[in-house]
């Protein structure tokens, strides 16, 4: 049955998705592969069947927020996809985070309302070991800037008030992003492998640009190019899964 958002049935994509939230991501994820094709695009989603060193991926774009981050992963699995891997943008959430430093996520807290109607809060979200693992290798073996740990999902992007920082700062966060909580969640309850890694291109502890999951062009030139670098190590990631 073709997917009522993303527009694709079952046998249209790969077993693996790479999802950053901007579409216009997608096309800067497949440039980086060896051959790439449309499939679909409609509204916040867009959707290219690619390959990378040997190995078919398809690259799905969910918007932002987890509400239509969870519609992607949700259709992702009715035809399916059996490994989802989030490339993002992160607001640091500790002072000695730095733009275009990477974060690869141990887990997120539930900063969000779509998750609250699949489950309990107390139920954690988290990402699969062997993605985590995949990702955290092939970070290491570029030698970026990659640092390892739990993050923030929040829904109210202009409702991120001093409190709020200041708590996930002291609970150890070391970002806010909006989509990795439910990605976790969906994908765990569907029976998919789930991981993310996301750049920093911007720190709420120390007051400047707050990370969203915009066009890259609006980025810091420094998360810019690391944006591309990790693009570079989730591209790697997906030939060790």
């Amino acid at each position: 049955m073709t997917q009522p958002h993303l527009l694709v049935d079952e046998g249209d994509v790969h077993d693996l998705a790479l999802v950053p939230g901007d579409p216009g991501r997608v096309d800067r994820i497949a440039s980086h592969c060896d051959e790439a094709e449309t499939i679909a695009e409609n509204r916040e989603y867009r959707v290219v069947n690619a390959t990378y060193e040997g190995r078919d991926l398809t690259i799905c774009s969910t918007g932002i927020g987890s509400p239509s981050a969870a519609i992607a992963i949700e259709e992702l699995a009715a035809v399916g996809v059996e490994t989802v891997v989030r490339v993002g943008t992160t607001g640091a959430l500790q002072a000695d985070l730095e733009i275009g430093d990477m974060i690869v996520a141990t887990g997120a807290a539930k900063d969000e309302g779509t998750t609250k109607r699949y489950e309990e809060q107390t139920i954690p979200a988290v990402p699969d070991y062997e993605v985590l693992s995949a990702l955290v290798d092939a970070a290491e073996a570029e030698s970026a800037d990659v640092h390892v740990g739990p993050v923030a999902t929040d829904d109210a992007f202009y409702a991120e008030t001093d409190e709020y920082v200041t708590a996930w700062e002291e609970a150890g966060m070391l970002a806010v992003e909006m989509e990795a909580a439910a990605i976790f969640t969906l994908a765990r309850r569907k029976g998919l492998r789930a991981g993310a890694i996301c750049t920093v291109d911007g720190n709420l502890v120390e007051g400047t640009q707050k990370g969203t999951d915009t066009e890259d062009e609006e980025l810091p030139e420094k998360a810019k190019n690391n944006v591309a670098r990790a693009i570079d190590i989730s591209l790697d990631a997906a030939t060790r899964l």
